[in-house]
């Protein structure tokens, strides 16, 4: 019989249940790693509130994920002991993508925790390409590189030159990690937002230049802010359609637009003003390996305010308990870490 490990099972929108499961078997290639530290995100909010697009369930979430290396394959350049962080995204090698080195859309990507079972769990199975030694930096910063890889991906796509004007539209995580690292570009950095605590967030902690709330004056704040010709690079963060619409206004002439969010449906946008002001369009999807070795520099570099960003934390057993909790605007959740 099988070694039993446990889980934590999202069976429906608004269920999560403590499992027994057997242990996973490591194949030849792969690592077998305990986990230690799961972020909570975004996508798993929307997973457990029950609009995630393109989701099924019973799941076992989890993707921004560290942990300890228990057993590899024989000449593996990771060693038993080792600490790592744990790239979510299991890609193909071999589509239109993959062949051009963009394996963050690759054309059967699967993604731990949302396309096929993930982190919330004692152990997992994984191909060794995917794991990556945590060296300078802590489990919990470990469990932080891949959303913060999120915003460092989409400001590589603008990219964002020294001296330039960035808007970011949402301050959650993405937003925080997109606000970081088009600091460290040299952008100047405006944020928006309708919490008042996130843009205070942004401001002490972010360091960015000007944090703008939601309301009747916003645009008008934001064409004072930018001399009258709004922004060179804007990011949208913020999963509204509405939002991603009205983001179009933001960006200057010859200026770009980046759409981290994704909604379900169509979004619009007037053709002549996109036109007039030859604006770039892009979509931002996850990261690429190159993104998580810039969050490891900066990381190391103690350009990432990791501390202030986990706001939250508990046993992964807690999880029932602490998601509703996480969820609600007034708990303050940027961050959340389950650890085991």
């Amino acid at each position: 019989m099988s070694e039993m490990m446990r889980a934590v099972l999202c069976k429906d929108p608004g269920q999560l249940e403590i499992i027994e499961r057997p242990m996973p078997e490591r194949r030849e290639g792969e690592a077998l790693v305990r986990i230690r530290r799961i972020g909570v995100c975004g996508t798993d909010m929307h997973i457990y509130q029950g609009n995630q697009p393109y989701f099924v369930y019973p799941r076992i979430m989890g993707h921004e994920l560290s942990g300890e290396i228990v057993e590899t394959s024989k000449n593996s350049k990771l060693n038993v002991g080792d600490e790592v962080y744990i790239v979510p995204y299991l890609h193909c090698g071999n589509c239109i993508a993959c062949r051009v080195g963009r394996t963050n859309c690759c054309t059967s990507l699967k993604v731990l925790g949302v396309h096929i079972d993930g982190g919330m769990c004692e152990y997992l199975a994984l191909p060794e390409p995917v794991l990556f030694k945590a060296e300078g930096i802590t489990l919990d910063e470990a469990a932080m590189v891949e959303f913060l890889a999120i915003g460092a991906h989409a400001v590589a796509r603008a990219q964002v030159k020294p001296g330039q004007r960035a808007l970011v539209v949402g301050t959650g995580p993405i937003g925080v990690g997109t606000s970081i690292f088009a600091k460290l570009a040299g952008a100047e950095v405006t944020v928006i937002d309708g919490r008042e605590d996130r843009l205070a967030f942004s401001t002490s902690q972010l360091g960015v230049s000007h944090a703008v709330k939601l309301g009747p004056d916003d645009a008008e704040q934001l064409k004072s802010i930018s001399d009258g010709e709004f922004f060179h690079h804007v990011f949208d963060a913020t999963g509204n359609p509405k939002a991603m619409e009205r983001g179009f206004s933001f960006v200057a002439h010859g200026g770009t637009y980046v759409l981290l969010s994704i909604v379900q449906g169509n979004i619009s946008f007037s053709d002549p003003e996109f036109h007039k002001r030859e604006m770039t369009l892009l979509s931002s999807r996850n990261a690429t390996l190159t993104d998580f070795a810039t969050v490891m520099k900066a990381m190391r570099e103690v350009h990432v305010p990791t501390k202030a960003i986990n706001t939250h934390r508990a046993p992964l057993w807690d999880a029932a308990a602490r998601m509703p909790e996480w969820i609600r605007p007034e708990a303050g959740t940027i961050k959340a870490l389950l650890e085991l």
